[in-house]
């Protein structure tokens, strides 16, 4: 468990995960693809975290094409991710991290304001791992709306 934030260079912390259609989906495996994106939303079929996994959903074309596979994870159980995966038609992996052990390790786990209240929960950020399993991106508290075009904006990409 980390609570301090991963930086890029650092080794990506390695995971593997159920997925909404009851696979195991494991970061080594993926990264064997390219490059992966890891992006953590709070939770499936809100408004937010809806938005952003269609933007992901609709640009996932453009992302293979530049050597990117995309996995979305969240502290949801599988049958809510599996029914968030059908209703939005998202065609890439949605893992469940109900115990929080993935997001903590990421340190996309912890202190979260809301309207004055403090409380633990899920911080959305995304990385982006390299096939050797570094960390060429690491981004905290982003933001649901725009946060698709805006990593492709710090990747370079068009």
């Amino acid at each position: 468990m980390t609570s301090q934030r991963l930086i890029t260079g650092q080794p990506a912390p390695d995971f593997t995960l159920t997925a909404a259609d009851g696979s195991t989906v494991a970061l080594a495996e993926l990264r064997k693809q390219g490059r992966v994106i890891v992006y953590f939303y709070p939770a499936a079929s809100t408004p937010g975290c809806t938005k952003e996994a269609c933007d992901f959903r609709d640009s996932l074309g453009s992302l293979r094409a530049e050597g990117f596979v995309v996995v979305g994870i969240s502290p949801d159980p599988v049958a809510k991710l599996a029914k968030f995966a059908q209703a939005e038609s998202l065609s890439f992996p949605l893992l469940s991290d109900e115990d929080h052990a993935v997001a903590q390790a990421y340190a996309a786990w912890g202190e979260k304001k809301n309207y004055g209240k403090v409380y633990e929960g899920l911080i959305r950020s995304t990385f982006v791992v390299d096939p050797d399993g570094n960390l060429s991106l690491a981004q905290y508290n982003v933001r649901a709306t725009g946060h698709v075009a805006k990593l492709r904006r710090d990747l370079g990409l068009s």
